[in-house]
């Protein structure tokens, strides 16, 4: 699986924000399909196991085509990012080779709980089944609200997107995000198997959260630059959550104890 990932991130070579945008998301549909191709002719793959391995291919190439799309579609969300991330330029080769093994380990530990349920030769179980319901409900929400985004963006290129999902939370994409992995970390609670499993499982789980909210103060950071003058802004930021529904944190910016 890790080979898998090495693979498919090393095009972060040629643009090193890849490495965590377009490589991970194909990086991600790279090993559901290699979990579906090895244990498949193994003959050790499972019902639960066969479906959250295809979920991760749906995440992944609906997570890589989308951002392809953009990158090659958006001038303004190419220039966002270059801001917001070093475009590579001056990043040294040993740092770029660090970035590549990092993220292809932290990929591969993403999904280790449905790796090592196959590993482990580990049958279906309820919690199983309650945790790729928990993924594809994610997955729905992100998607969703990808498309309301794009749709309000293609009628309102300079107003902020407020419709919809995001009505609920300020950036209900990314807790899509984290309802994915945290219904692929839920699934494998019940047959991880000794120090390792469960470091590889809980230490991917904690650093997409931990990116995760990264991500929601950055672009909280960039909204509050782009929009501070505006008051039906400052409105919608102070009832709507950043990031998780009906708890009363609207702003990360003073909350930096969750994002270190």
């Amino acid at each position: 699986m890790c080979i898998v990932a090495l693979a498919i991130s090393a095009v972060g070579f040629h643009r090193y924000i890849w490495f965590i945008s377009i490589g991970y998301g194909f990086s991600i549909a790279g090993i559901g399909s290699a979990l579906l191709i090895y244990f498949g002719l193994r003959g050790g793959l499972t019902t639960v196991a066969a479906v959250m391995a295809a979920l991760l291919i749906v995440y992944g190439l609906r997570l890589g085509g989308y951002l392809l799309i953009r990158e090659y579609r958006s001038s303004s969300y190419r220039q966002v990012m270059q801001q917001a991330i070093d475009n590579g330029a001056h990043v040294r080769p040993p740092l770029k080779l660090l970035t590549w093994i990092g993220c292809a380990l932290l990929y591969v530990c993403e999904a280790s709980p449905i790796v090592f349920r196959l590993q482990n030769h580990a049958g279906t179980d309820a919690v199983a089944i309650t945790g790729a319901a928990i993924m594809a409900a994610g997955i729905i929400l992100e998607s969703a609200a990808d498309l309301t985004k794009n749709r309000f963006k293609q009628q309102h290129p300079h107003a902020l997107c407020d419709v919809g999902l995001f009505r609920l939370v300020r950036c209900p994409n990314y807790l899509g995000e984290i309802i994915t992995w945290t219904g692929v970390f839920v699934s494998g609670v019940t047959i991880l198997n000794g120090v390792w499993q469960w470091l590889a499982a809980v230490g991917g789980y904690l650093c997409i959260c931990w990116i995760m909210f990264g991500g929601a103060r950055r672009l909280e950071l960039r909204q509050d630059k782009e929009y501070s003058d505006d008051p039906d802004y400052r409105r919608y930021a102070e009832r709507t959550p950043i990031l998780i529904p009906f708890i009363p944190l609207h702003s990360l910016s003073n909350a930096k104890w969750l994002i270190g």
